[in-house]
């Protein structure tokens, strides 16, 4: 089978990662990669042995699929482009920063009958997967994603930063639609909403309490959720968990959850890979995909009128 021909547009901090991830891949060869850095994209290039190009344009006719990992605002501009000119895409999370954007990049996945994957990444860690096979019936979750801070992805907010794969791993672990959002979310050291806090209620009673900043001082990835007869906690960054439950005697259990290890990057990438070679659709697409945004989007809507008092109590306390 002829290699997937490849290319990255945007080789920033994690677009670096997915070139180093498809010049990897034997079932793929990297083209080229692409930023409007000129040294930046250089560099990388070299590093790779592709070429490259400050303009994504010049893709057409290259490549087979390119991974997107431009700076969300330009998400649907370089991704319709790309899809309008028959090339399959991997975006990075989120879609765009507005439904419309979102909804424009689907029809014009769907109008040129080409692959559009979403890098919601933790879909593809080995214990998320296993947790989500043993959920059965949901009712309450507590999850915590906590990072240092880093001067990237700053033109969006920490909900879309980083909650946002959490949301997208929930939505698809409960069976039921909305009821309501509670949202805070206070700004720290940049204009957008650093640190959050959102409950989700849903129509058949399951709470979802999740917690998502960027600016703590260690690095935790956690979900948390119980269900009839049983708890189970999953630590995404070792990639393992346990279940803790009751058998039909009310005989306590207790089982770990392990999974072979492995790059979830790699495995996302492969599954693009596979996508783009069957023509099936990625895990990570469509209807999914539009919820979790949308999802996301009414937690920052919630959120505003939260970080408008904060913001007056701000203003209040330097004019002391």
């Amino acid at each position: 089978m002829d290699k997937i021909r490849t290319a990255v547009v945007g080789v920033g901090a994690f677009g670096q990662n997915h070139a180093r991830v498809l010049a990897g891949l034997p079932e793929a060869e990297l083209v080229a990669v692409v930023d409007a850095n000129a040294v930046r994209v250089k560099e990388i290039a070299a590093l790779y042995g592709c070429e490259a190009l400050t303009d994504h344009a010049d893709l057409i006719g290259k490549v087979d699929a390119v991974c997107v990992a431009v700076p969300t605002v330009s998400h649907a501009a370089v991704g319709v482009a790309l899809l309008e000119a028959g090339i399959d895409i991997l975006v990075e999370k989120p879609l765009a920063a507005e439904m419309e954007l979102a909804d424009e990049m689907l029809r014009a996945a769907e109008e040129n009958n080409r692959i559009l994957q979403v890098g919601h990444l933790e879909r593809f860690n080995p214990a998320v997967e296993a947790a989500i096979e043993a959920a059965t019936l949901p009712l309450f979750f507590e999850v915590h994603r906590l990072s240092t801070f880093a001067p990237r992805s700053l033109d969006i907010d920490v909900v879309l930063d980083l909650m946002i794969h959490d949301l997208d791993i929930v939505l698809a672990m409960v069976d039921s639609p909305l009821d309501r959002i509670e949202a805070a979310g206070v700004p720290v050291l940049s204009r957008q909403p650093d640190i959050a806090s959102v409950r989700l209620v849903f129509e058949n009673g399951c709470v979802a309490n999740l917690t998502a900043s960027r600016v703590s001082t260690e690095k935790v990835r956690k979900l948390r959720f119980f269900q009839p007869r049983q708890y189970i906690s999953v630590d995404y960054t070792a990639q393992d968990g346990v279940v803790i439950g009751l058998d039909g005697n009310n005989i306590p259990q207790f089982r770990k959850i392990a999974p072979e290890k492995a790059e979830p990057l790699v495995r996302q990438s492969q599954a693009f890979l596979r996508s783009v070679a069957t023509r099936e659709q990625p895990r990570v697409a469509g209807a999914q995909v539009r919820r979790t945004l949308e999802t996301a989007l009414r937690i920052r809507a919630e959120m505003e009128t939260h970080t408008a008092v904060i913001e007056k109590t701000i203003a209040a306390h330097t004019q002391q």
